[in-house]
């Protein structure tokens, strides 16, 4: 009679364990391994990208956490491997931001994972943000939402946890990708931050308006306050022009008033040296006649 095999019992993994009882790897983990990021974009962009995540939460971090470039430890033989090492940016939802961290270690942290991840891209992690990273975020932190940023923007790609499978994010017309974890978009942006232009990634609001990172907001709230001086400057302007026409036509009215007043008077002299030409006229013509007919009778006689 063969001997009964048992099937093994499947391995704990860390959602099966409790937190308080998993035996903790030592408390003095590296903060950081000293790499530097592969460009000037990569570090632009990264930092971008977290001013505009706390701009488009009204510049407070009271209930989430925005890591970047920082270690992320999930495991213990993770610790022991050294194999990962942590995102480019992470999202933590629901927890105090305020505090700071050196590093986010899941189990000092109620086994919080990211629920959002953004990872910018090279030619040398690529395959491993697209391929190994993605495995990760998908089947073991389950992250929400997962996005990579190829060099300026070039490429964007985005996936949503659905039933622990990533689907792929759909892009509207314009690129786009839409976070529903954030409720912004992610879309392509060319300008210049930090003294360099160039085409980056940026955040915009579900209307499709730039969320403006604090400088930005402030310095369109000044331009906005120089154009309403420029604007109640112009008015008035536009009223002591107004007011300088309509003294001007009334100083033109009161000239015509006097013109017309010394015409009148005038006038008035002429019809009165005319009526007395007139009078005087009348006058010596009938002097005139009454003497010729007192000469014709004394002819006669």
């Amino acid at each position: 009679m063969p001997a009964t095999v048992l099937a093994p019992e499947p391995a704990l993994t860390l959602d099966d364990m409790p937190w308080q009882d998993i035996p903790l790897p030592p408390t003095d983990l590296p903060e950081s391994d000293g790499d530097k990021m592969e460009s000037p974009w990569h570090v632009g962009n990264m930092v971008l990208l977290k001013a505009s995540i706390q701009a488009s939460r009204g510049n407070q971090m009271a209930d989430y956490y925005i890591g970047t470039n920082m270690f992320l430890y999930f495991s213990m033989e993770q610790v022991r491997n050294q194999d990962y090492k942590g995102p480019d940016l992470f999202v933590v939802k629901h927890v105090d931001g305020t505090r700071k961290r050196l590093s986010w270690i899941v189990w000092d942290e109620g086994g919080r994972y990211p629920d959002v991840i953004i990872e910018l891209m090279s030619p040398s992690n690529k395959r491993k943000d697209l391929v190994d990273n993605k495995k990760l975020y998908e089947q073991v932190f389950r992250t929400a939402e997962y996005f990579c940023i190829a060099m300026e923007a070039k490429q964007l790609l985005g996936w949503r946890l659905a039933h622990r499978t990533y689907v792929p994010i759909e892009p509207d017309e314009r690129g786009w990708l839409w976070s529903e974890e954030l409720q912004v978009w992610l879309g392509r942006w060319s300008g210049i931050y930090q003294c360099q232009e160039d085409t980056w990634v940026r955040l915009y609001t579900p209307d499709g308006d730039l969320v403006l990172l604090p400088e930005e907001a402030a310095a369109q709230q000044v331009q906005a306050a120089a154009q309403q001086v420029q604007a109640a400057e112009h008015r008035a302007q536009s009223a002591e022009h107004r007011a300088q026409s309509a003294e001007h036509r009334a100083q033109s009215a009161e000239h015509r008033a006097q013109e017309e007043h010394y015409r009148s008077e005038e006038l008035a002299a002429q019809v009165a040296k005319l009526e007395a030409e007139l009078n005087r006229l009348r006058g010596g013509g009938g002097g005139g006649s009454s003497g010729g007919g007192d000469s014709g009778g004394g002819g006669e006689g």
